[in-house]
């Protein structure tokens, strides 16, 4: 037996692009799925079709949505959750002092229970994405942490120190006009998570063969980012089959982040 996780930023809400959306779904198959970016689906129309697209059950138990806090437009960037297994001891924290759009927390069994986060992180600035990391970090127990099974997945808005990323990149996110992650560039996010002990299962066994989740290109300068993620506790990360990134075609503009733990 085995657990795949998804992580997929569906971009607004996937407006005409919805149906492709659903044939990565259905071809990707995943055990546990985030969605970010649900722009309009308080209806859970979009979502009771994504369970469809899945085979999984339409109810409270499989399936939930986890309303976003708004941003200044007023538009709610909600976070999504599919899962196989049912879920329970659901969370949603969306506290704007706190959370930039979402964190839902909740926990599924596999052969021992595994506690599961699915986020996205604020689109704005490292400072508050910094908060989200120690929010998330100051809900768990250390102790219980790095001994238990814990998974981190979605959209961080966040750079990586191990992500190759070329010498000139402060120059080129300042000709690009791109703020969002400081000048020079932060890698704050994720220092403050692997340093509490979160595992970045991309890496874990070794460099990727790919690593790029979104492809900018801003006045004339392109530039390759990772933003979505799936870490993992130690003990989590040792059950670890594999990391890959998923090329959706013109489903959005993000691609999808797919890990496979293995169960026992």
């Amino acid at each position: 037996m085995s657990l795949r996780v998804m992580t997929f930023n569906v971009l607004f809400g996937g407006q005409d692009r919805f149906e492709a959306i659903l044939d990565v779904l259905r071809r990707v198959q995943p055990d546990v799925l985030v969605l970010q970016e649900c722009l309009g689906w308080e209806t859970c129309d979009r979502l009771s079709q994504v369970a469809g697209a899945l085979g999984v059950p339409a109810d409270a138990s499989h399936i939930h949505l986890g309303t976003s806090r708004p941003r200044g437009s007023g538009r709610r960037y909600h976070v999504a959750l599919a899962s196989r297994r049912p879920l329970r001891a659901i969370q949603i924290h969306n506290d704007p002092r706190q959370i930039g759009h979402c964190l839902i927390q909740c926990q599924f069994d596999l052969d021992e229970p595994v506690t599961f986060f699915g986020t996205h992180y604020d689109a704005q600035h490292e400072d508050p994405r910094l908060v989200e990391a120690r929010f998330l970090c100051d809900l768990l127990d250390p102790i219980r942490f790095r001994e238990g099974l814990y998974v981190l997945a979605g959209d961080l808005n966040s750079l990586s120190r191990r992500d190759p990323y070329p010498a000139d990149l402060a120059e080129r996110l300042l000709a690009a006009g791109t703020d969002k992650y400081g000048h020079p560039p932060r890698f704050s996010v994720l220092d403050a998570l692997e340093s509490f002990g979160w595992v970045d299962t991309l890496y874990y066994r070794g460099p990727p063969t790919e690593w790029v989740t979104a492809r900018r290109q801003n006045n004339g300068v392109q530039i390759d980012y990772r933003t979505d993620y799936i870490l993992a506790s130690p003990r989590m990360a040792e059950r670890l089959v594999s990391t890959e990134i998923i090329d959706v075609g013109e489903a959005s503009d993000h691609q999808a982040v797919v890990t496979t733990f293995r169960e026992g």
